[in-house]
């Protein structure tokens, strides 16, 4: 039976349009680096690569090249963990410039770190571009997070964060920093900006 994560990983993916607490566990992910404007091509081509490796990994059964322990599933969908660069973080306006990013797509628990390698280098034989070679593989574990779905522009997410920290603050819970996930429910290249559906997601302790 196909793995499919809107139907298998629901709390993960499809949670609640208010605050909810969750544990994440770990998972593996290609990830990228980078820093600027999301709305820059910088930020398309990163997507674009990330995007190739895992679609790499989805086919290689029709290769002939099934790796131990394959099985028929959904690609994952895109991740990005958000921080500000230093001096830009006490700024009263979000300088989108200043903004610093890990994209990330997960990948089935039967992708290894050999074969991770193995198609990053496949890839930068048949689809050559510069950004492969700043392309990692690794094991996130998120642990205690709160999260919830927002709709609408990426604009508006500090109202929904809002909503998060008073939820931390109401459960005895704190947020551990400003970094924070997303996850795009949506494709933003065909989603009208006020039906779009992102995951926010930050780590937080206990108080």
């Amino acid at each position: 039976m196909k793995y499919e994560w809107k139907k298998n990983d629901k709390p993960l993916y499809l949670p609640k349009n208010s605050p909810s607490v969750i544990e994440v566990p770990a998972m593996n992910y290609f990830m990228l680096n980078g820093k600027g404007n999301p709305n820059h091509p910088e930020f398309a081509e990163a997507v674009g690569v990330l995007y190739s490796l895992s679609y790499t990994v989805k086919m290689l059964p029709k290769k002939g090249a099934a790796p131990e322990g394959y099985y028929e599933y959904a690609v994952f969908p895109l991740e990005g963990i958000w921080d500000l660069e230093e001096e830009a973080r006490q700024a009263a306006v979000l300088d989108k410039d200043k903004l610093v990013y890990t994209l990330m797509i997960r990948q089935p628990d039967f992708v290894t770190e050999a074969l991770a390698r193995e198609v990053i280098k496949n890839v930068s034989r048949k689809k050559p571009h510069p950004l492969l070679s700043n392309v990692t593989f690794g094991q996130l574990e998120e642990g205690l997070c709160v999260q919830m779905m927002h709709h609408g522009p990426y604009d508006d997410e500090p109202a929904s964060f809002e909503k998060m920290e008073q939820y931390c603050e109401e459960q005895g819970l704190r947020r551990i920093s400003k970094l924070h996930k997303e996850i795009y429910i949506s494709d933003a290249r065909k989603t009208q900006p006020e039906k779009l559906k992102t995951v926010l997601r930050f780590q937080a302790g206990r108080n």
